[in-house]
Formats: C-alpha cells, sequence, structure tokens
C-alpha cells in the first residue's frame, strides 16, 4: 500500500477525509529549479476520521517519493498536523495521532527548511504524548532514518515489522564515514540484523513486532490508543541507556548478537 491507502485503511471504514490532498498542489518550491518533479501533496498524506470510533489523525509519509525525505512543504504539512491534533486535546476533545514512516529523513535540497520543520514535529510529540498516545507505524523497506528515527523514538509506542527498519544514519552513510569494515552497505542481511523491526523489538527500541499484514496492524493501533497512556517514554529513560553504555566494552566490534546481550527485554544486563 501507498502512504494514502495505508492511512484510509487505519481509519474506520468511510471516515477518511484528507486535508490539504493532492487537489491543493501544495509542492514543493524548490525541487523543479533543480530539475526534479514535483509531487503535488508533497509526499505528505494528512488524513483525518476515526479509529474504533475515536477522532484521529493519521499522517503518512510516501517513501516512493524522494525516499520519502522531508522537506519545507511536507515538513509544515506534518507539523501543523501534530500542533492542531494538539489543540484539539487542550480543549478537552483528544484527538489519536498516527504516524505511517517511511522515510531517509530531511531533504537534501531543502535541509534547513526540513530541519526546522523535524523540531517543530517532535515538538508537537512531545507535547501530545501527554495527552494521546502518539503511535508510530515503521513498516516498509526505506525504513525510517535521519531525524524522523528521532519522531519515531519520540513516540508512546512504535510498531514495527521484520521489513522495517530504524536508524539514526543510514547503512551508505555510515559505510561512507566509518568506511566498510565497519559496516558494508551491501550486507542485507547483517543491516536488518542490526537495525531491522526484529532487532530493534527484541533490544526494546520497538514495542511491537507486528506481522506485514495490514489488518494486524490497524488491530494493533487500535489496541494501543484503547490502553491507558504510559507512565513515561522510552526517551525518559536516559538514566538506564547510560547505564548500559557504561558496561559496553567501546574496543569490541558491535555485533548483532552483543547489541542484543546489552539491550534485550526484560534481561538485567548483568
Amino acid at each position: 500500500m501507498g502512504a494514502r491507502d495505508r492511512a484510509k485503511f487505519i481509519l474506520d471504514q468511510g471516515s477518511f477525509r484528507e486535508v490539504l490532498g493532492n487537489e491543493y498542489h501544495s509542492f514543493s518550491p524548490w525541487l523543479v529549479p533543480q530539475g526534479i518533479v514535483p509531487q503535488t501533496d508533497d509526499g505528505c498524506v494528512v488524513a483525518k476520521g476515526t479509529i474504533d470510533g475515536k477522532p484521529s489523525v493519521v499522517i503518512g509519509i510516501d517513501g516512493t517519493f524522494q525516499g520519502g525525505a522531508i522537506g519545507e512543504i511536507s515538513g509544515a504539512k506534518m507539523a501543523a498536523a501534530l500542533e492542531l491534533a494538539l489543540a484539539d486535546a487542550q480543549a478537552g476533545n483528544p484527538t489519536q495521532v498516527v504516524l505511517l514512516l517511511e522515510t531517509g529523513g530531511v531533504r537534501l535540497q531543502e535541509a534547513n527548511l526540513g530541519l526546522a520543520a523535524i523540531a517543530d514535529i517532535h515538538s508537537g510529540i512531545i507535547a501530545l504524548r501527554e495527552y494521546v498516545p502518539v503511535t508510530c507505524v515503521v513498516a516498509g523497506t526505506v525504513g525510517c532514518f535521519g531525524g524522523m528515527s528521532i519522531a519515531a523514538g519520540l513516540c508512546s509506542k512504535l510498531i514495527v515489522t521484520k521489513e522495517a527498519r530504524v536508524g539514526l544514519n543510514g547503512p551508505q552513510v555510515i559505510e561512507q564515514e566509518a568506511g566498510i569494515d565497519e559496516y558494508d552497505s551491501r550486507n542485507r542481511p547483517f543491516i536488518w540484523s542490526m537495525t531491522g523491526g526484529e532487532a530493534r523489538f527484541a533490544t526494546a527500541f520497538a514495542d511491537v513486532f507486528a506481522d506485514d499484514d495490514a489488518q494486524q496492524i490497524r488491530s494493533e493501533v487500535m489496541h494501543i490508543i484503547n490502553q491507558p497512556l504510559p507512565e513515561s517514554a522510552r526517551c525518559e529513560h536516559v538514566d538506564r541507556f547510560l547505564s548500559v553504555f557504561a558496561e559496553m566494552n567501546k574496543a569490541e566490534q558491535a555485533t548483532p548478537e552483543l547489541v542484543r546481550h546489552y539491550f534485550a527485554k526484560g534481561e538485567s544486563n548483568e
């Protein structure tokens, strides 16, 4: 499914209403001068409706356009949707928020504008967590990288599939900066063993490991929005993460097994 179909599927049948869709031609003004064909929704779908009868907004990133990278317009649409959901919540009308992220992070052609928008997105997620669970789904081969991986980490709950990847830097970037001995970007089994959905779930960086099945993912989203708000967010457990890093031997090459040993769910890491 594309971003629009995914958003429509997550929402209750017949409740989908897109905000600033293709008919508004909200495309980036920065791509055409560089010879890049724009997209009329700038790769970001914002849809209102209901999930299990509850007012909701679903924000989906189209991973097929510019690798899902965030630019001025797509970032502004996403940030504004979060701000409006926050205003609803503060007025006593909570709106459920679901992010469908398939993105490489900021769009290099619009770097500063994209980074500013991503900062607003981060702020919006943190503020909203006080009122409603902010649910993130990463379910495709594009994955979730860069500043948007921070957004995923800030969410109340993160749902991943086996195909998903979540990481601050992409494989090619790591290889370019640290060398192929550190990270071979062509070694797909190794990449997924480090940043794939199964690995992220096993090491407690994701909350739900789902099959690549639309109905199951929707069911998991419904389960999350019907639960009490988490007492704390993963990103607030700073002391725990620092203690784990302090125990690690920095001179030892990281392996999937070693990472799981230190970060696995439920282990004392002793």
